[in-house]
């Protein structure tokens, strides 16, 4: 199995929860925090490409940095957009094994990177 990149927030529980979930099965975790190291332009769309969602659901929309911007969430360029301003506007965690990336809301939805789900 190869590794799987956790995009992390380590002061959220859903990300610690995703976080020991993945290591008590034995799976290799590259983590990054992605509000430490921000993803550019590119490694957002490319991250988007293999996720099971449109990108409305990679917008945390209840953070405040939201509620100041007029994004259309259907608008895939301005969400992008959006997320590399405002990194925190990521919904977290995220788990991408390189070809396939899920939203770990409820945490366990990332078991399905490794159990083929």
């Amino acid at each position: 199995m190869t590794a799987i990149t956790l995009y992390h927030n380590p002061r959220c529980s859903k990300s610690r929860q995703a976080l020991a979930l993945l290591e008590e099965r034995g799976v290799e975790v590259r983590i990054r925090r992605y509000l430490d190291d921000p993803l550019n332009d590119a490694e957002l769309r490319d991250l988007m490409s293999r996720l099971d969602a449109d990108g409305a659901a990679l917008v945390r929309t209840g953070e405040p940095e939201w509620k100041t911007l007029d994004v259309d969430l259907q608008d895939q360029e301005q969400v992008i957009a959006a997320i590399v301003a405002h990194p925190r506007l990521m919904q977290r965690p995220i788990a991408d094994d390189g070809e396939r990336a899920v939203i770990g809301r409820p945490p366990e939805d990332v078991l399905g990177l490794i159990d083929g789900h």
